[in-house]
């Protein structure tokens, strides 16, 4: 258990009152809990303590939850090297925890462990408090065992704060209702991601798309020519954003300064080298050479991903939501210690960051031969409620028949 949080609360916390009484959440380490250390599985941050609560922990305390501890994570929650929140639910030390997408990190977690892991859309949980490092692509996702308790979380966490710019003025979701909500009917498999698989692999998701058929959903076959295009924008773009998010980290205001230097400038360089590691360093050297070298690369990625997020709404205009594979035989999300091995294991969960849109991925078997360690929709934006109303039919079912 020691080796799951990084700091679990030692008090004697009651929930009070409200839609969560009595759930017990951990939250990972760059979720601002006052009080609590917030070091974000980084030398950057060594010794940092959070002053106020993030939004999103206020929002739940407010509604009854016990905020039990913070998980160890990936440095600065890019990947999963290190990650520990899905222990956290899956061994009870929690009924929810709360885990920064960056990449899919919610869904893949869920997918080892057996879980239900939700990435919502964009924009609709504050990420003020948040120690973030991708902007235009984080959210906080949710990690649970029904799509039940994510529904109940995301009533009580989403919604307008005036201390998130990016957040925009739009109606949130009825999560309390979800069986309420348009229902998904058609669901469209994008060929080229299917042709990413190895063969057996390929053989059980054709499986899983026979199972939904049997539940009365209808698989379609859609083509998406430039799918191999998320991938490299998705790096492009983030390590931009990533190199500029981590500028603060330079040892003059908090976190690690180096112990070696001679003046202030050696100061500064040394700590800068010694702060990050293996993975993340990389990734902000190449988003610092985009940035400063070859913008005219980071512009048309820019472009490119606006293109890509035109070519997946023209796909949701033909069907009701997307289904694809969330898990990469041979590809371990978990021991890519690297930025080439982390976008191979990520590869299908990048397009729902890069384009803001909702996913939950959940283990899916009929208790025959349509077994997947985890298979994720994706769906239009704000219908997150209808994807976890769906999921939770699925797990259901799934229940009943094994």
């Amino acid at each position: 258990m020691s080796g799951i949080f990084a700091y679990r609360d030692g008090g004697s916390v009651v929930s009070g009152e409200g839609l969560l009484k009595g759930s017990s959440i951990s939250v990972q380490a760059n979720m601002s809990v006052a009080g609590w250390p917030t070091e974000a599985g980084s030398l950057a941050l060594k010794g940092f303590k959070a002053i106020e609560d993030a939004t999103v922990v206020k929002s739940l305390r407010d509604q009854g939850a016990s905020i039990v501890g913070s998980t160890r994570m990936s440095e600065l929650g890019l990947g999963l090297c290190g990650d520990e929140a899905a222990r956290a639910v899956a061994e009870g030390f929690s009924a929810i925890a709360l885990v920064t997408e960056h990449l899919g990190e919610a869904r893949l977690s869920a997918a080892k462990a057996g879980l239900i892991g939700y990435k919502p859309s964009y924009g609709l949980v504050s990420r003020h408090g948040l120690l973030g490092l991708i902007p235009s692509m984080e959210t906080i996702g949710i990690l649970a065992r029904s799509a039940a308790d994510i529904a109940t979380v995301m009533a009580a966490a989403s919604g307008r704060d005036e201390r998130d710019f990016s957040m925009p003025v739009e109606e949130v979701p009825d999560f309390l209702n979800g069986s309420g909500q348009p229902g998904i009917r058609t669901l469209g498999w994008i060929r080229e991601s299917a042709a990413c698989l190895e063969t057996d692999d390929r053989k059980a998701f054709q499986r899983c798309l026979e199972g939904f058929a049997k539940a009365g959903l209808t698989p379609v076959e859609k083509s998406m020519k430039e799918f191999d295009l998320f991938r490299t924008v998705h790096q492009i773009i983030g390590s931009v954003e990533a190199s500029s998010s981590a500028g603060k980290y330079d040892g003059v205001r908090f976190g690690y300064r180096t112990p070696s230097a001679k003046n202030w400038n050696e100061m500064y360089l040394k700590t800068r080298g010694e702060i990050f590691g293996p993975v993340i360093k990389p990734f902000l050297f190449q988003g610092a050479y985009y940035q400063f070298m070859e913008y005219d690369v980071f512009e048309k990625a820019c472009r490119l991903r606006s293109h890509l997020m035109r070519e997946v709404q023209r796909l949701l205009g033909e069907v009701d939501a997307l289904v694809m594979p969330a898990v990469r035989r041979g590809f371990d999300p978990f021991e890519a210690a690297s930025v080439p091995a982390l976008y191979d294991a990520f590869l299908f969960t990048l397009p729902a960051n890069l384009t803001g849109l909702p996913a939950v991925c959940f283990p899916f078997d009929d208790g025959g031969q349509a077994r997947c360690p985890g298979v994720q929709i994706i769906g239009s934006r704000l219908s997150d409620a209808g994807l976890l109303a769906l999921a939770g039919e699925r797990m259901q079912t799934t229940t009943k028949e094994s």
